[in-house]
């Protein structure tokens, strides 16, 4: 089991966060921090914030091993974009317009003609 002991600094910067912070998941990670050192069971912890107690080991592991900067969540930056940024503007038009006002003779777009344009644009 994982003990924590916060001084009175760290103490009072957790609270402050957890008062403050919009975040809900910042909020429950300072408070997790704050019951363990006041001595809480994991277990209760765990119960009381509604998570389950490896995720509880989880958050005091890395507080114990990275401070208050180890609660801080960290984002992935997710798939790089599959259609040029540049593109945008002329894809806004196309989906305006629609396929008519494109010169299609169609009334909705299909996957195929609408890739085909995109194509024919990046050109």
């Amino acid at each position: 089991m994982i003990t924590l002991t916060l001084n009175d600094a760290a103490c009072q910067h957790l609270e402050t966060i957890f008062k403050t912070t919009a975040d809900r998941r910042l909020r429950e990670r300072c408070q997790a921090i704050l019951m363990a050192d006041r001595q809480r069971r994991h277990g209760q912890m765990a119960q009381d914030i509604g998570v389950s107690t490896r995720t509880m080991q989880r958050w005091l592991n890395s507080s114990h091993t990275g401070g208050l900067d180890g609660l801080t969540i960290h984002w992935a930056p997710g798939h790089s974009p599959h259609i040029a940024e540049v593109l945008a503007p002329e894809m806004l038009v196309w989906v305006k317009q629609g396929p008519a006002g494109c010169g299609l003779d169609r009334t909705s777009w299909t996957y195929a003609e609408l890739a085909l344009s995109l194509y024919q644009a990046s050109r």
